[in-house]
């Protein structure tokens, strides 16, 4: 019987994904991250000790917040100050979740880790791929990332699974957290206002000028980290909507149009993690998805001699934000993604 320790959060997710393999036999073990501040955390342990409680299983709690603050939080706040809008979970995923966790698992005794994430992972001719869930909350974008080593190690035991039926197999067990809410926000930045949270760590950008596209300044902005692409709001009175659709850090700029000029058909992606193989080597025909709550687009996807790829849309799209990550699929396949760096 393999021993699997499973990502538990405080949430139903991850509660049934434990009740699941208890079911299928699996001799489970619990843990917990704690990587907010010590009082912050506290509500999300309790309940994931009484549902570890209530499954029989033994919960550990597992401190990883110096870890936590060098591999997401300063990524997160240096990517702000370099005029990039950064996604936090996916890093979380790769260096904590599936890198620390696991690590602490497999020292401990244990096969492998299990989250309640909504993807699915396949092998395939010696080589683990990821796979889109079935389920209408498939989560593969965050986790495009993770190595054959992290995949060969990782059950997804949701995989198809609805979230409602989840929360009513969680209810048949009495697990009381079946109708807590989902988190739908950075789990380290309350009320998901990111910036008041650098302004409490002391981060602010210094104010520069909104210019056009070929730099004609147009007015005053109040610091670059206060914008996104795409952002409309906050922009000031121009007589007119206008639009964000470039962010300078060495220039201290930043770009806005008027509606029609947020889109963009072409970008280039760093940071290239390859699933499906180990490299690619030559233009391919793939869908491309440029953040969570996007549909996947057709494009050709071609790489560029210094690791980098490039990728031309078949029809222009909205808001191609660096600093976000692009993620390339064939099909339900995940081949692999990186991190946007420039869009046009």
């Amino acid at each position: 019987m393999k021993k699997i320790a499973v990502g538990l959060s405080g949430g139903v997710d991850s509660s049934a994904a434990a009740h699941i393999l208890l079911e299928k036999g699996y001799d489970v073990m619990g843990i917990i991250l704690r990587l907010k501040p010590e009082n912050a955390a506290d509500s999300d342990i309790a309940d994931a000790q009484r549902v570890a409680d209530k499954l029989g299983i033994e919960l550990r709690v597992l401190d990883r917040r110096d870890f936590f603050k060098k591999s997401v939080i300063d990524p997160f706040v240096a990517e702000y100050l370099a005029a990039r809008t950064p996604n936090p979970c996916i890093e979380c995923n790769y260096a904590i979740k599936f890198g620390a966790m696991l690590n602490y698992a497999l020292e401990n005794g244990c096969d492998g880790i299990a989250t309640g994430h909504y993807a699915r992972i396949e092998k395939s001719g010696g080589r683990y791929l990821l796979k889109r869930s079935e389920s209408a909350k498939d989560q593969s974008y965050f986790l495009y990332r993770l190595s054959q080593f992290q995949l060969s190690h990782s059950i997804f035991p949701l995989e198809g699974m609805e979230k409602s039926f989840i929360r009513d197999k969680a209810e048949a067990a009495g697990i009381h957290v079946a109708e807590k809410r989902d988190s739908q926000e950075i789990c380290f930045v309350p009320n998901d206002d990111y910036i008041s949270y650098l302004s409490s760590l002391g981060i602010t950008s210094p104010k520069g000028d909104f210019v056009d596209k070929q730099g004609n300044i147009l007015g005053e902005h109040n610091g670059i980290i206060n914008y996104t692409i795409g952002q409309r709001k906050g922009l000031g009175a121009f007589g007119k909507p206008m639009f964000v659709t470039g962010i300078s850090a060495e220039d201290n700029t930043v770009t806005i149009g008027e509606n029609g000029s947020q889109y963009s058909q072409k970008l280039v992606a760093d940071r290239m993690n390859w699933i499906a193989f180990d490299n690619l080597d030559e233009p391919i025909r793939a869908e491309v998805k440029i953040r969570f709550r996007a549909k996947e687009q057709p494009a050709l996807v071609t790489p560029n001699a210094d690791g980098t790829v490039t990728v031309v849309f078949d029809e222009p799209q909205r808001s191609v934000t660096p600093g976000q990550s692009a993620v390339i699929y064939d099909g339900n396949t995940v081949l692999g993604g990186g991190r946007i760096i420039k869009s046009e």
